[in-house]
């Protein structure tokens, strides 16, 4: 970590212990004076209109039709161009004055430089502000030094924010003046890819397999979120508001080598794909050995999609948009006694995110390193693809560039891209060795739609103030649930029920605070992650047992399986071990077990379908860090145990089995998935015992 990046976080933890503390009082028409550091009786509109040397940007939001938002309470991040800033703009664009631009164009301008939460400087600590813009788009933010040696914000690579006037507070958000304009590319992805001359091997290929035309998709312009009313529900005993998403877009991420890597690592010559396709066939022959002698394996047929290089391009792209690295792994948070990602024992395990690639039945595990213990040559904190270095592998995986550049645009209409400091490949390797483990999802990563539209971290997620009547107006003030139309979420189907995301809160007893509902008579069938190699996997989902969710049966591949799940059995009751069971959140009595009585205890659970919860999963309150461990109602059921084909779609069916109405409408909770190959759960010696983390 730089020093910008220290003293930034260190600022930043003296500011959010102070103000980042849950609270239960109901929704209030006044602003919540605990997110502003002073007051100057200003609005937003107010701070605009009463400094001249912002007059032009003024102007615009006035020809935008945003100057009474701005106005009204809510929680706002302006980013305020100077006069001179406007100027040079309006200059670059071949304009000579305001009078040129169009009423659309302010209004873009204008949306661009609004951010409908709060940030100061301190909270810019990723490589993207946590909320989109009022277009949809995420602003790109990196630490440097202005002109006169200040650390600063950059915005964009570009433009940066005023050091002597940033984090100016105003009753309804903070104030950010910057030295210049900020601009977002519209282009695809594949036009920046193309633009970009120090990647041109990488580009050209993606031109000579095809593959480039599987990422041209941007938005399904027949998706309108207004033909759906708002959803009223209860979950346990909090009574929630639920919105259809507004968009439905599409995107990609690109993992990109760049033309000094290929060189200098493997020979590859610049624009040299015969080249990249041998060192392909190396990679992918091994494991396809079924299709080297096929005639779409040859030089001369680059598109066909058994083709080692299609493959190899394919494995780069991410099936799904991210504008910036905090995005891979999960929510880092910087509240109370967590400082890092949300839900995750940093100590014990590195947080994971598994992502979906164009290659069929494959994804990408991503990860950002946290254990001391397995750092190897990585760097701490950075992220990494295909990486896993413990006691059994060393394999060090490639390392994720955050880098902002200022001469080259990384951010698309539809889709983003990385420098990587390898090839990033399905090899044997990744395969057998690397996925070789328990895949553990939460299900806001199982659909790319979720990331890609800016829905898996909606919101505040210290606010509970929705806990009683819900906040249903038009941008509620702690952030959105969403439920989900049919034909949204790609390769689902249900009926007669609503699939509902709850929008994360840092108590839940859900891991990363989010959880996914059932409401209704549901029959809701889904498409299962990709497996890496065939064989005898467990598919298991994690969850909460409350009294007030229902019983379900559950199917794979259509083939139902054991007894229904009743989801309000705790594991202390008679279904599971009773009594033995001993509730204790610091998970201090799990600890004290033996390592023979936690072997004995997991071996009795898992004859009864179920397992723990991980030792490593926590939710938490403002001074305490929860352990599902330790919790009777966190904890694992084995949906299914079965040959899975690597090649093939799997699917999973959930059909209601109350007995009528249970609880909330026969509440069904969705929290996380694992995958987990025989090689981890097929322990079964005296003793023995799959790993609790």
């Amino acid at each position: 970590m730089n020093n910008m990046k220290k003293i930034k976080y260190l600022l930043s933890l003296i500011a959010l212990m102070g103000i980042l503390t849950p609270s239960l009082t109901s929704c209030s028409d006044e602003p919540d004076k605990s997110n502003f550091y002073t007051f100057t009786g200003e609005m937003a509109s107010d701070y605009l209109k009463n400094r001249p040397e912002y007059s032009e940007f003024t102007q615009i939001v006035e020809r935008a039709g945003l100057m009474d938002l701005l106005a009204t309470y809510g929680h706002y991040t302006c980013f305020v161009p100077s006069n001179d800033a406007i100027n040079t703009y309006l200059k670059n664009i071949g304009k000579s004055s305001l009078n040129d631009l169009t009423d659309a164009d302010c209004d873009t301008i204008a949306r661009t430089h609004l951010v409908n939460n709060m940030y100061t400087t301190m909270e810019m600590s990723q490589d993207r502000l946590a909320t989109s813009n009022m277009l949809g788009r995420y602003i790109a933010t990196s630490s440097g030094f202005d002109e006169n040696n200040n650390a600063v914000i950059f915005l964009e690579g570009l433009a940066h924010i005023y050091f002597e006037l940033q984090d100016d507070s105003v009753e309804n958000g903070i104030m950010q003046p910057i030295d210049r304009v900020i601009e977002k590319s519209n282009n695809y992805i594949s036009d920046l890819l193309r633009d970009n001359p120090t990647i041109s091997t990488f580009y050209n290929a993606l031109q000579a397999t095809g593959v480039i035309e599987e990422m041209m998709l941007v938005e399904d312009e027949n998706y309108d979120h207004t033909a759906y009313p708002k959803y009223y529900y209860k979950s346990h005993t909090w009574s929630e508001v639920g919105w259809v998403p507004d968009t439905k877009k599409y995107g990609y991420t690109a993992f990109v080598v760049p033309d000094e890597v290929l060189e200098s690592k493997y020979g590859i010559k610049k624009g040299d794909i015969r080249a990249l396709y041998d060192k392909a066939c190396e990679i992918y022959d091994p494991v396809y050995p079924n299709d080297v002698n096929k005639d779409g394996h040859r030089f001369e047929n680059l598109t066909d999609s058994i083709n080692p290089l299609h493959r190899f391009m394919q494995y780069h792209i991410m099936s799904q948009y991210v504008a910036g690295t905090a995005d891979l792994t999960p929510m880092d948070v910087n509240i109370g006694v967590v400082q890092g990602a949300f839900g995750f024992d940093e100590t014990l395990i590195n947080p994971i995110d598994w992502h979906k690639t164009l290659l069929p039945h494959t994804m990408l595990k991503i990860e950002k390193l946290t254990v001391s213990d397995y750092i190897g040559n990585g760097i701490k904190g950075e992220r990494y693809i295909n990486r896993r270095y413990d006691d059994t592998y060393k394999i060090e995986g490639q390392h994720i560039d955050a880098t902002i550049e200022s001469d080259m645009v990384h951010d698309g209409i539809n889709g983003h891209y990385f420098y990587v400091d390898d090839i990033v490949a399905f090899s044997y390797d990744v395969q057998n060795k690397v996925q070789n483990m328990r895949i553990r999802m939460d299900f806001s990563t199982v659909f790319p739609e979720v990331i890609t539209n800016g829905l898996r971290f909606e919101g505040d997620p210290t606010k509970d103030d929705d806990a009683g009547t819900p906040d249903d107006s038009a941008t509620p003030k702690n952030g959105r649930n969403y439920y989900f139309p049919l034909g949204y979420l790609d390769g689902v189907t249900f009926s007669n029920c609503y699939v509902v995301l709850r929008r994360p809160h840092m108590n839940f007893w859900s891991w990363q605070g989010d959880e996914w509902n059932l409401f209704g008579d549901y029959d809701f069938t889904f498409r299962l992650p990709p497996i890496p190699y065939s064989g005898d996997w467990q598919v298991r989902l994690g969850f909460c047992a409350i009294e007030t969710r229902g019983v379900m049966q559950v199917y794979f591949d259509g083939v139902p399986q054991g007894i229904p799940l009743d989801m309000t059995k705790y594991l202390n009751s008679e279904l599971y071990i009773g009594d033995r069971f001993e509730t204790d959140e610091t998970k201090g009595k799990y600890n004290a077990m033996t390592d023979e009585e936690k072997a004995e205890e997991q071996k009795l659970l898992k004859n009864l379908g179920a397992y723990r919860a991980p030792r490593s999963l926590f939710h938490f309150d403002a001074s305490n860090k929860n352990y599902f461990v330790g919790n009777e109602r966190t904890y694992r059921r084995i949906l299914c145990q079965a040959y899975m084909d690597a090649t093939k779609d799997h699917y999973i069916r959930f059909r209601v089995a109350s007995d009528g109405k249970q609880g909330n409408n026969n509440e069904f909770m969705l929290d996380y998935l694992e995958l987990v190959p025989k090689s981890v759960y097929g322990v079964d010696g005296d003793g023995e015992m799959e790993d609790d983390l």
